[in-house]
């Protein structure tokens, strides 16, 4: 696998490495001691998967310590605008984002550490979306961001009228009014 580092440390893309003949193709979609040597040890523990139709929006989401995650996200099916969003107070890079567009043809991987709020937008008719977590889900350690903070400014690659969102995700704080956010200099891991 081939990792591709971002602007912001930790948050990285992967590249497999694709064998196509005649049949199709084939990859190695995670090897538990490749990830551990090129990105971080890590030990995942959940996998989840969605589908979700063009327009819908999941996110900025997150879980607080002890419960907080760090997360492998793929297409298998569509294509997706994958947002992170770094919410660890004092960090140099704190407020900025990395998105990058996995789709069932790129079969690029994003990994999102712990101290990141995650989304992702679909662009497609129809999605299948899969992620990793290196913990597990607890309900009691929600968190969340508003998705249109204008502060974060994100481009989620739909018009605003398109967008379909949970119940939920319609009532969360922006940045800024945020009552709870990680410490860059805690030790999430």
């Amino acid at each position: 696998m081939n990792v591709i580092k971002t602007d912001i440390e930790g948050v990285v893309v992967i590249e497999p490495r694709l064998f196509r003949d005649d049949r199709g193709y084939f990859f190695e979609s995670f090897s538990q001691r490749e990830f551990d040597e090129k990105v971080r040890p890590i030990r995942f523990v959940q996998d989840n998967e969605s589908k979700s139709s063009y327009g819908v929006l999941r996110g900025l989401h997150f879980q607080k310590p002890p419960f907080a995650q760090s997360k492998l996200v793929r297409v298998i099916k569509g294509a997706v605008l994958d947002v992170a969003v770094d919410i660890r107070k004092g960090s140099p890079t704190f407020g900025r984002y990395v998105a990058v567009e996995l789709t069932e043809e790129n079969h690029l991987q994003f990994f999102i550490p712990r101290g990141f709020a995650h989304g992702f937008s679909v662009l497609t008719d129809e999605v299948i979306f899969q992620y990793k977590c290196d913990n597990f889900y607890a309900p009691q350690s929600e968190g969340a961001l508003a998705w249109d903070d204008p502060d974060l400014d994100i481009n989620w690659k739909i018009p605003a009228d398109k967008v379909l969102l949970s119940e939920k995700d319609k009532h969360h704080p922006r940045l800024k009014e945020a009552e709870w956010l990680f410490n860059y200099t805690d030790d999430l891991y």
